[in-house]
């Protein structure tokens, strides 16, 4: 049985929108994607597919070899495979890795001697301060095949495990795609707020997290007009989480993903053809955003991925 996971609660509810006057990034699980193609007429249903395999080959990496997420305690969190461990790791590792120590919103690894544990291919030999996953940089730890690393959802700071040969690596199921639709393709005008902004944002945890927004994007399909409101990961790029009148049955009942890049006559371009599941859809150690009210389509969009094939719970309760 493995020790003190995440309890969780799946978020279905309408996220919880509050503007303040700081724009910070998130802190949620949010999968950048491959970039699509910039002009609306030059993909042909290769350039989807090659974007496809990518994504298949980013995700089975970084996503579907999740194996655990360990709430940190205040004060010394052990860890290692065996079972007397605060946090218990896959069997490959030893028995006695060291134990993460979390300070306010610190956290530091303290090795014990001769533990294999690397970073950035040097081994560890003293007491670390790491840094989480919510910036570009988080500092992995690295174990034989496993890796580890400080994931911050909300203000709540866990130590996510990643492990190839795990379970839920080795029985996930895979992808399924609708078939390329080039109706799915359309092209967008960007609408700009007063200023940028903030918002904080429901996760699948019930956490709340920060999104940087700039305005909506106006589009349409199905012979309606339709908006949403994208969050800006870094400038003219955005990423958009959705849920339209297919989710539940079949697309992923929660949400979907989709980047896009703002061109400079303010056109974006919107290939549903490449949205794809959050990586909750299939791993129970995934915190997610849950769409804005505002980005639920009134419209069926049968275009990207489809539901995974099974329904997944998101994470077992803690072991006290």
């Amino acid at each position: 049985m493995i020790a003190a996971h995440r309890p969780v609660v799946l978020a279905i509810a309408v996220a919880t929108i509050i503007a303040i006057s700081a724009c910070g990034g998130p802190s949620a699980d949010a999968p950048t994607g491959p970039a699509p193609s910039a002009s609306p007429t030059a993909t042909p249903p290769l350039t989807v597919e090659q974007w496809r395999s990518k994504h298949e080959v980013d995700y089975r990496r970084d996503w579907v070899s999740i194996a655990g997420l360990f709430d940190l305690k205040p004060g010394a969190n052990t860890a290692g495979s065996a079972r007397t461990n605060t946090i218990v790791l896959p069997a490959s590792t030893p028995a006695v890795i060291g134990r993460f120590v979390l300070t306010g919103t610190k956290v530091r690894f303290e090795p014990v001697a001769a533990a294999p544990v690397r970073l950035k291919d040097r081994v560890v030999t003293g007491p670390i301060d790491l840094k989480d996953d919510s910036g570009t940089s988080a500092d992995e730890l690295v174990i034989g095949d496993v890796r580890l690393v400080v994931h911050l959802s909300g203000k709540t700071r866990s130590l996510r495990v990643r492990d190839p040969h795990g379970p839920l690596a080795t029985g996930f199921l895979g992808f399924t795609w609708f078939p390329i639709d080039e109706q799915y393709r359309v092209t967008g005008r960007f609408i700009k707020d007063a200023a940028p902004r903030s918002l904080k944002v429901l996760n699948t945890f019930n956490d709340i997290d920060e999104y940087k927004t700039e305005g909506v994007v106006e589009f349409s399909m199905q012979g309606k007009t339709l908006h949403l409101r994208p969050f800006t990961t870094r400038p003219k790029r955005f990423y958009f989480v959705f849920r339209d009148a297919s989710a539940g049955h079949e697309t992923y009942e929660t949400a979907r993903f989709l980047y896009a890049d703002l061109k400079d006559d303010d056109t974006v371009v919107l290939d549903f053809n490449m949205s794809y599941n959050p990586p909750c859809a299939f791993n129970p150690y995934t915190t997610c955003p849950v769409p804005l009210k505002e980005n639920r389509l009134p419209v069926k969009i049968l275009a990207g991925e489809k539901a995974y094939p099974v329904h997944v719970a998101l994470g077992p309760p803690k072991v006290r």
